[in-house]
């Protein structure tokens, strides 16, 4: 009994941890994408300043899920809970990481003249901030219907990917003196679209940490 009270404790430990790195993730995000919509180069380094500690956060859940598996052998459920840990943790790091490059180019961009505003790029971030936190709250309520749901909102975002991708580039070829930032730009949606794929990984965890079910290339 007590073997398990001990386990039981470690694991709703290691699930608040995971949870506040999702959270600082998020965070991370939302501002990278509000520094761009408002050219504020304060907000971007705060964004870039905060990084060390998510991957301090990152090592910590990492170095817990080893413990966990090493000293409590886990079976089944909870066995399957820690290998998604696990598994998340480096994907939420690269999310913000994928967020500190969004903020680094942000602040490249208002070193030059003001471009006109990109609706998709900002529907983009907007769509990516949703379903990054809809993928984390659906591996806190443990709910996998939600994440295949939640799944489905990457198609979105890949939408209007291609859609920004289309225009910077014939606003590349038709007005070549705004080629740099456009360019910026491109690299910005491209992270914002990596970063709907990382969500769909945290909801296939989910699934996986729920049904035992992988459900990746198959969705």
């Amino acid at each position: 009994m007590e073997f398990h009270r001990h386990l039981d404790d470690e694991l709703n430990e290691l699930r608040d941890r995971v949870l506040l790195l999702g959270g600082e993730a998020e965070r991370a995000l939302e501002r990278s994408m509000n520094a761009l919509a408002e050219r504020d180069n304060s907000l971007a380094r705060d964004v870039l300043d905060h990084d060390d500690e998510i991957d301090r956060l990152e090592i910590d859940v990492d170095r817990q899920c080893v413990d966990i598996i090493a000293l409590r052998q886990p079976a089944a459920r909870d066995l399957r809970f820690v290998i998604s840990v696990a598994r998340m943790a480096p994907i939420l790091e690269r999310v913000a990481d994928h967020a500190c490059n969004i903020a680094r180019t942000v602040t490249d961009l208002n070193l030059e003249p003001e471009l006109k505003p990109n609706p998709e790029l900002e529907r983009m971030g907007h769509h990516a901030v949703n379903m990054l936190r809809s993928a984390l709250d659906t591996f806190t309520s443990n709910d996998p219907r939600a994440a295949r749901e939640c799944i489905n909102c990457d198609a979105e975002i890949n939408v209007l990917y291609n859609t920004v991708f289309r225009k910077l580039i014939e606003l590349m070829a038709s007005h070549p003196e705004t080629a740099t930032r456009d360019a910026r730009l491109l690299f910005i949606a491209k992270h914002i679209e990596r970063i709907g794929d990382y969500a769909t990984d945290i909801c296939e965890l989910t699934v996986y940490m729920a049904e035992a079910a992988i459900i990746k290339h198959v969705h």
